[in-house]
């Protein structure tokens, strides 16, 4: 499962991780629009081998539950808390424009 989780966080320049009726999975996918940033996101609870995903995420997170998790430029940034700071601080579209998802 690891390596599928590997391979689908480097499909695109930001992916994101999330359960179809989790709002902090809503809270960044919108974030992540709103700065016109075309997100790859997978809906665990829809894929056949979504809680397998799930356990591998929050293994790598180190927590439960792990959705919503972001990968930018196929690196782990983390959930909600660790992209909000990161954009608060001024350091998310810079990182953005890095891995090639934003332009401007």
């Amino acid at each position: 499962m690891a390596e599928r989780v590997s391979r689908l966080s480097t499909e695109k320049a930001v992916v994101i991780f999330t359960r179809s009726q989790c709002p902090m999975c809503h809270t960044v996918s919108s974030l992540f629009s709103e700065l016109s940033v075309c997100a790859a996101v997978h809906e665990l609870d829809k894929d056949p081998r979504g809680r397998e995903m799930e356990r591998e995420l929050a293994r790598r997170l180190g927590r439960a539950p792990p959705v919503p998790t972001v990968f930018v430029g196929g690196n782990l940034i983390g959930s909600t808390d660790k992209v909000m700071s990161l954009h608060l601080a001024g350091k998310l579209v810079p990182m953005l424009k890095a891995a090639g998802a934003i332009w401007l």
